[in-house]
């Protein structure tokens, strides 16, 4: 499974609405109808995940550029 940000980073985020310090558990990602698993920061109390620029940039591009091609 891919890791776009370290633990550590992840528990200095905090969630918006519980201001609570995010964890890293798996998420099913679904990006213009493909999936793929990542570990991502997510909200221990209301479920948020954050999703890194990183990860916007990367592979959700990566998705999108392959299904333009099609």
């Amino acid at each position: 499974m891919s890791e776009y940000i370290s633990k550590s980073e992840a528990e200095s985020w905090r969630c918006g609405h519980c201001h609570v310090p995010l964890t890293i558990k798996p998420v099913q990602v679904e990006y213009l109808g493909s999936a793929f698993p990542v570990d991502l920061p997510v909200c221990p109390n209301c479920g948020q995940v954050f999703i890194p620029e990183s990860l916007a940039l990367g592979k959700m591009a990566e998705v999108e550029k392959n299904l333009e091609d099609k």
